[in-house]
């Protein structure tokens, strides 16, 4: 058998890993053993074929795996829940002072109190979220 054949069964032997694990790098040998089979069927020595699989392989993983680190560190970060309601503006309902109050977010109605207890909010104000404690949005 062919040594390029060869080369092609350790890329899908590389290659299952990579399904099974979900990890890149098994990957990147694959390309580096496929690199390495194409090498073989142009008859290219026993120590190129070795060369170029170690070149590719080392080469994929120094340069996309890096670039693929910075795209996953930038995905952007959906909130729900109580996150999603910090930093939204409301309007109020009811008077808002340190002891309580009624406001409008996101279509509800909570309970609210003032975030500086000296501080009153008037009907028709509009308010920002400042945290979410229990069921009483904290407002400024």
């Amino acid at each position: 058998m062919d040594t390029w054949v060869w080369w092609l069964v350790a890329a899908v032997g590389l290659g299952i890993p990579l399904v099974v694990t979900a990890m890149p790098e098994f990957g990147m040998f694959a390309v580096g053993a496929v690199a390495a089979a194409i090498t073989a069927a142009l008859h290219g020595g026993m120590v190129i074929q070795v060369v170029v699989f170690a070149v590719v392989s080392v080469a994929l993983i120094a340069v996309v795996r890096p670039i693929a680190n910075r795209q996953r560190s930038r995905r952007p970060v959906h909130k729900s829940g109580i996150d999603a309601l910090r930093g939204r503006q409301a309007v109020v309902l009811e008077r808002v002072d340190g002891s309580g109050g009624r406001i409008k977010l996101a279509g509800e109605i909570w309970s609210a109190r003032a975030l500086d207890d000296e501080r009153s909010f008037e009907v028709g104000q509009h308010v920002d979220v400042v945290e979410i404690d229990g069921a009483t949005a904290v407002v400024m």
